[in-house]
Formats: C-alpha cells, structure tokens, sequence
C-alpha cells in the first residue's frame, strides 16, 4: 500500500511510515473532535450555568459557540483513541499531527475576520489599521483575528516545522505547540475584546488566558520530562 512521509520529519516516525488511511483516520477523527469538544468546551468554560438550565441548546450549534481549549482537549481524545486502536505510540501521533493544527486555526481565523465576528478591543483612533466591525459600534477596533492568524497560524506553524527538523525527542512537538499556543494565544488575548458575560477575571485577565496557563505549563513541563528520558514514550 502507499506509504505517505510526513516530511521533513519523517524520521522521526520510526520505520513505520503512515499509509494515506492513518492520515484519512486521524483527520476525520480529529475534525470530529473539534466539533464536539470545542462545542462542549464553551458551555463548560464559558457559559455552565445556562447551559445547566436549557440542556437541549448544547446541540444548537447553529446559534454559535465553540472553545479552542475544549476542541484541543476533543482531539486529544480522537488521538488516543487512533493510537490505542492503530497500536501507535501516543506522543508519535501527538508529534506528528501537532504542526498542521495551526493550518486548522489559521483557517479558522480568516473565518472569523471575513464574518466579522470575534473582533478586538477598541484601539487608539490613530492606529492605521483599526478597522470598524458591524455590531461593535462606530469605534476602531483591533483587527484580533488577524493578529492570532499570524501568530496561532502563521507563525506557530513555521516554528514548529522547523524545530520538527532539528530532531527533537517524541513528545517534544506536541510540548512546543502546547507551549507556544498558549503563549500566543495569551499575548492575543490583549487585543482580543473579552466576552460580554464574563469580561474579565481574576488578576484582570480573561478565561481565554486563565486556560492558556495550564497550557504553558503543561508544555514546558512536558518538554522537560520527554527530553530526560531515555526509552521512547
């Protein structure tokens, strides 16, 4: 059957290349873990209270509403469950599907630019490219969403293609996309405007960078502990 090279870090897939069904499987897989955790996601995250007392609108989907961290958590799911069910290593799945996710998101940003939602917080009346968004009012905006599609994009998707070619040990690319999304992300945060029923939180930040800490964490801490040991995970 053909093989399919994740270039230009096959290598790092061991002698067992993926066949072009892996990639059919863990891309479906993971588009319907998007779906339902991200789905799932923002009624946890963002809205637990209502969503407890009208149930039936968690499949409304139609009507909007979807969490990046609850998607993140969906495919890791669909993850585990390809790797249990294809006898794959975890973290070489992780590794192998973590530089195209910023492809997903940048895609996901255009949308949101060219819907003209998800806009960015009111900006200074001077600044070039402040742009006015329907239903926000009749003040300049921060374009937000196209600042994280070059930087949960653009820019993740370049440095994780890169540091993917140094040879990093299995589980480092998925730490670096756990670790430079969340930086990202909570960097965006600051031009992102907040949204309307929860505004801000402790500390003065928002639950979009409350959930990029755990994140942040969680890669750098992941990054440590996979680039110390010496068997494969």
């Amino acid at each position: 059957s053909r093989r399919l090279r994740h270039a230009p870090y096959a290598s790092l897939q061991g002698p067992g290349a993926w066949s072009f069904k892996d990639v059919e499987d863990i891309l479906f897989l993971g588009v319907m873990g998007v779906v339902l955790g991200g789905r799932i996601g923002y009624c946890l995250f963002y809205k637990p209270a209502y969503y407890a007392a009208h149930p039936l609108e968690v499949f409304y989907v139609w009507q909007g509403g979807m969490s990046f961290h609850g998607g993140m958590l969906g495919v890791i799911a669909s993850m585990v469950w390809f790797a249990v069910s294809r006898k794959k290593p975890f973290w070489q799945v992780a590794d192998f599907v973590a530089p195209c996710v910023p492809t997903g998101l940048a895609s996901g940003r255009v949308g949101n630019f060219i819907n003209g939602e998800l806009w960015g917080r009111v900006s200074d009346p001077a600044l070039p490219w402040g742009m006015v968004f329907r239903g926000a009012g009749d003040v300049p905006r921060h374009p937000s969403q196209v600042y994280q599609f070059l930087m949960e994009g653009i820019l993740l998707f370049i440095l994780l293609w890169l540091y993917a070619r140094t040879g990093p040990k299995r589980g480092q690319v998925a730490a670096a996309f756990l670790f430079g999304y969340g930086v990202f992300r909570f960097v965006a945060e600051f031009f992102r405007e907040p949204d309307a029923h929860l505004m801000y939180l402790s500390l003065g930040m928002t639950m979009g960078q409350w959930l990029c800490v755990p994140m942040v964490l969680a890669g750098a801490g992941l990054w440590w502990w996979a680039g110390r040991r010496t068997a494969p995970i």
